[in-house]
């Protein structure tokens, strides 16, 4: 059974049968919204390019980020689908990041969501933006953070997902950010840390 987490709130990661989960994917999801005005029939379809990126920290620090220009994790546990140029298709995630939590350094303590628009494209034009977060071994969606509001930024902190005694633990931030790279975010995201 999947949990709608509002901002700020957390959930343990762990089997609903008990145990630890040890294969998650963060599916991101979105729209364009339509064109309004007497011309929007005339434009088209608006094309909205989001790019997911998942920053792997240690003791506070960046040691590594899986993005569309960096595919996969220096130590292989944590993978992108992928860049998707456009969203809106529909048919499940527009990107995704699989995290091999077993697999994760046990120094990489916390790895942090993004969602930035490279092209500079405001989430005043995107709509039914989501995260969610998958447990790959049974295709069950776990928790599921819908992006509401829109407004003027470029970016979203999106969630976290973090050490917590013996395992692991998602917290939504939804945290609306202005930057067209993850770098941009860092000093958004060191306050989520």
């Amino acid at each position: 059974m999947s949990v709608n987490l509002s901002k700020g709130q957390q959930i343990n990661l762990t089997k609903s049968g008990g145990g630890s989960l040890t294969n998650v994917r963060m599916g991101l999801g979105w729209q364009a919204a339509p064109r309004k005005g007497f011309l929007a029939k005339l434009a088209g379809a608006r094309e909205i390019d989001l790019d997911a990126s998942a920053v792997l920290f240690a003791a506070g620090e960046p040691v590594d980020v899986v993005f569309f220009q960096h595919l996969v994790s220096d130590d292989g546990s944590v993978q992108h689908s992928g860049d998707n140029l456009v969203g809106g298709t529909g048919a499940g995630d527009d990107e995704s990041i699989s995290v091999a939590l077993e697999r994760v350094p046990s120094r990489v303590d916390q790895i942090i969501f993004t969602v930035n628009s490279f092209t500079g494209q405001t989430f005043e034009e995107v709509q039914n933006a989501y995260c969610r977060l998958i447990d790959e071994s049974s295709g069950q969606e776990l928790a599921r953070y819908t992006l509401t509001g829109g407004g003027p930024h470029t970016a979203q902190i999106m969630a976290k997902v973090h050490r917590s005694g013996g395992g692991w633990q998602m917290a939504a931030i939804g945290e609306p950010a202005q930057g067209r790279t993850f770098q941009d975010l860092l000093p958004v995201i060191a306050r989520h840390l």
